[in-house]
């Protein structure tokens, strides 16, 4: 049954461009932007204008699409040279989601043994719309599959932005969320607000109100005592790279969300597309985690609220090890027990 919940299209392929929802803006503006360039699709990445892993990885299709679209070779052989040098400089935005990577790699591999100019540029632009297209259906199998985990009534907590605007539509974890409200279940939401840049209290309180969704947001500090006190059913996050054994790389802040469910005796699940599952990695130790600027630690919305040239550590993600990880659910079923086997089996 498809969710009847409206969305808006975080971007849309333009013909010449491509039109973006700026989430730096949110929630005090609903702004889009267009992209002409690839250096534009590389800082809009890299600056969080757009992010949550599938979303990277469409627009940053969209962005080779459009470098594409935009070159000039005679040669089909020199093209795809250049290609993949492209290739190398849109991975280097964001090196921890490996949607990013996966959907990049398609689009290369997909004109490996196009023969004309006209046919590679031709063919990136269809793969581009098609793993857009994909990602809506992938979507939508995830929420209905991790919904199927939720008792009645739940009260669920989760963390960082994992919903439609962090997808091509409905979501990874919050797509559970969208599916509870179409199916008219009594839920209730506890969302972080997820420090350092708030994506949490901009943008998944945001996208849940919008949605009818009963959210509560709490600071990130005060989870120990929610899960405690407010008898949290399960907790669901999202990921940006899954390990082999299923150690599994995702906003800051997951790996003590996942310790204190394991304290609590509560669920806690993790919600990703199989192209998120990174079987090249063994395990965790394997996960590049990308550090940000300290500005995002020492202002806020352009504020200062640090002294001056005191030192900062900004790791973007963490690693959460497979232990702690109740199941993973994906857009083929969920996934339980033994990582290494099951993760390979499904993929």
């Amino acid at each position: 049954m498809a969710i009847k919940q409206d969305f808006i299209k975080p971007m849309t392929w333009q013909g010449d461009s491509i039109k973006l929802l700026n989430q730096q803006k949110l929630p005090n503006e609903i702004e889009f932007i267009f992209l002409t360039s690839i250096e534009q699709v590389w800082d809009s990445i890299h600056s969080l204008k757009v992010r949550g892993a599938p979303a990277i990885g469409i627009t940053a299709a969209y962005g080779l699409a459009l470098w594409g679209l935009q070159s000039n070779y005679d040669s089909a052989t020199e093209f795809r040279h250049e290609l993949t040098k492209q290739f190398d400089y849109l991975v280097s935005s964001r090196p921890t989601a490996v949607n990013l990577y996966w959907a990049l790699e398609r689009l290369v591999n997909s004109v490996k043994y196009v023969e004309d100019v006209g046919g590679i540029k031709e063919t990136l632009v269809k793969e581009a719309v098609l793993i857009q297209e994909e990602d809506e259906r992938t979507c939508r199998a995830i929420g209905e599959n991790g919904f199927s985990l939720f008792p009645d009534n739940p009260t669920i907590l989760t963390h960082c932005n994992t919903g439609g605007i962090a997808t091509s539509k409905y979501g990874t974890a919050l797509g559970a969320f969208y599916v509870a409200k179409e199916k008219g279940a009594n839920l209730s939401v506890f969302a972080t607000e997820t420090r350092p840049v708030l994506q949490g209290s901009r943008l998944t309180a945001w996208e849940l109100q919008q949605a009818g969704v009963d959210v509560t947001l709490i600071t990130d500090n005060m989870a120990a005592h929610v899960m405690k006190n407010k008898k949290i059913d399960a907790v669901i996050v999202g990921a940006d790279r899954i390990a082999a054994n299923g150690d599994t790389a995702n906003k800051i802040g997951t790996l003590g969300l996942a310790l204190l469910a394991k304290a609590l005796n509560i669920p806690f699940y993790v919600a990703a597309p199989l192209s998120t599952i990174d079987l090249t990695v063994q395990d965790g130790n394997g996960i590049t985690i990308e550090e940000r600027s300290s500005e995002e630690v020492t202002h806020i919305a352009g504020t200062r609220i640090a002294p001056e040239n005191v030192k900062v550590y900004n790791p973007a993600f963490d690693v959460t090890p497979n232990h702690l990880i109740t199941a993973i659910i994906t857009e083929k079923g969920v996934v339980e027990g033994s990582y290494l086997e099951s993760l390979k089996e499904i993929k």
